[in-house]
């Protein structure tokens, strides 16, 4: 099956999350779109010490209903620092993937793919999709590359936790089972 893998923090999942995974999978043809919430990326920390168990549960909520989509904890299981690499080597062996998967790379982050664990294997080992995160120009990734010619939707998860610590509305910036989850479980701290 064509397979894309598309990682990230998802402290909280939101919308945009699902719109570009939505785009990816339209735009090249993909049949399963793989969702992978890190344990502790390397690249960034993770904010507001949530566990990853409750990022993992939203997630499960946000894509449920989306064709082709599934929810892979690898890297919550490993329980330390995930490199991508390890986690391209896992989706590979555990999934019937037909070819190279896909690995959507937002442009905020392409600028440091050179210091990645392993670029050139990562480039050899899956097709690399560059998503425009918060801008419209593209940037070189020096590896081979394709760029996804996505809306832009100006919602971050930061933005949204921020909104939820000063009380400020955010119930359609996530999926809504998302946002009942948040204030019934008080990921966040108490909605009220």
């Amino acid at each position: 099956m064509k397979t894309v893998i598309l990682g990230g923090t998802y402290n909280p999942v939101h919308i945009g999350h699902l719109m570009l995974a939505d785009e990816v999978r339209e735009a090249f043809g993909y049949e399963r779109v793989v969702f992978v919430p890190s344990y502790r990326p390397p690249h960034k920390k993770v904010a507001w010490d949530i566990a990853p168990e409750h990022r993992l549960a939203m997630l499960r909520l946000a894509v449920e209903g989306f064709p082709g989509a599934v929810v892979e904890d690898c890297e919550i299981k490993r329980g330390s620092v995930s490199y991508t690499i390890d986690t391209i080597a896992y989706v590979a062996s555990h999934y019937d993937v037909e070819g190279k998967p896909g690995l959507v790379i937002g442009d905020d982050l392409a600028e440091g793919f050179s210091d990645w664990r392993d670029p050139g294997r990562i480039a050899d080992a899956c097709d690399l999709i560059v998503a425009h995160r918060n801008r419209i120009e593209e940037v070189e990734l020096g590896y081979p590359h394709r760029y996804l010619d996505n809306m832009l939707l100006p919602i971050s998860s930061t933005e949204i936790r921020e909104r939820i610590g000063q009380g400020r509305p955010f119930r359609y910036l996530v999926p809504k089972t998302v946002y009942e989850y948040i204030v019934r479980e008080h990921v966040y701290g108490r909605i009220d």
